[in-house]
């Protein structure tokens, strides 16, 4: 048995119909929706820049007053002169007065002072030196002094005879006045040697004493004497 088909009851004749409208009802819906979207964001941005310029406008500024000047300093008070008179014959004391020199002169004459005379302090005679700003000195100097020892120094026989020489260390004091006291050996060699090195120092003759500050004083003196076997 066949089926019979009605011609209103087919829909392949409306099926490009229907798409076709479907698409452009889907456009319509799409194209409205964007262009609504594009004017909220228009009135956004328009009413953002309409508040930022009126809260520019209403910026008050204030201006400070100056501070009101002070009140004016009160009026002096004036003193009243009072003038006492003096009979002719009353007693007034007498005052001497004196000039700025005159007062000066005098608180010179008052307070001046004179120096203290310092007293410098004699050295003691009796001090012995070691060392001096000027030293004692033989007449003539070293040369003289080397060639009075050679010429009045004798060998001892006994020390010649048993080979002895060397030297003797001998020490002294040169005195105020040059002369040649307490005589000593340092650093002997033979009792003999010793004896003759103290018996020529005691033959010199009186030295150049020694100074100190421009004055003679007494030195202590250290002198070797040497014995050589010919």
């Amino acid at each position: 048995m066949e089926i019979k088909k009605s011609s209103k009851a087919d829909l392949e004749k409306i099926k490009g119909t229907s798409l076709l409208l479907g698409m452009v009802v889907g456009l319509a819906v799409l194209f409205v929706g964007f262009e609504w979207a594009q004017k909220d964001l228009k009135i956004a941005q328009n009413e953002g820049i309409s508040d930022v310029i009126a809260e520019e406008e209403i910026e008050i500024t204030t201006q400070n007053e100056p501070p009101p000047p002070p009140p004016p300093p009160p009026p002096a008070q004036e003193v009243a002169e009072i003038l006492n008179i003096v009979e002719d014959d009353a007693n007034i004391a007498q005052v001497d007065l004196l000039s700025s020199e005159d007062n000066q002169r005098e608180a010179q004459v008052q307070t001046y002072v004179p120096p203290a005379q310092v007293e410098e302090e004699e050295e003691d005679t009796e001090t012995i030196f070691q060392v001096v700003e000027k030293a004692p000195e033989f007449p003539g100097g070293q040369a003289a002094m080397l060639s009075f020892i050679s010429k009045a120094l004798r060998y001892p026989v006994v020390a010649q005879e048993n080979g002895i020489h060397g030297r003797v260390t001998c020490a002294f004091v040169v005195n105020r006045d040059g002369s040649i006291v307490d005589i000593e050996v340092l650093r002997g060699v033979d009792p003999s040697l010793d004896k003759e090195a103290m018996r020529v120092i005691s033959t010199m003759p009186k030295w150049r004493p020694g100074e100190q500050r421009g004055k003679p004083v007494r030195v202590k003196f250290t002198l070797p004497v040497h014995f050589r076997l010919q």
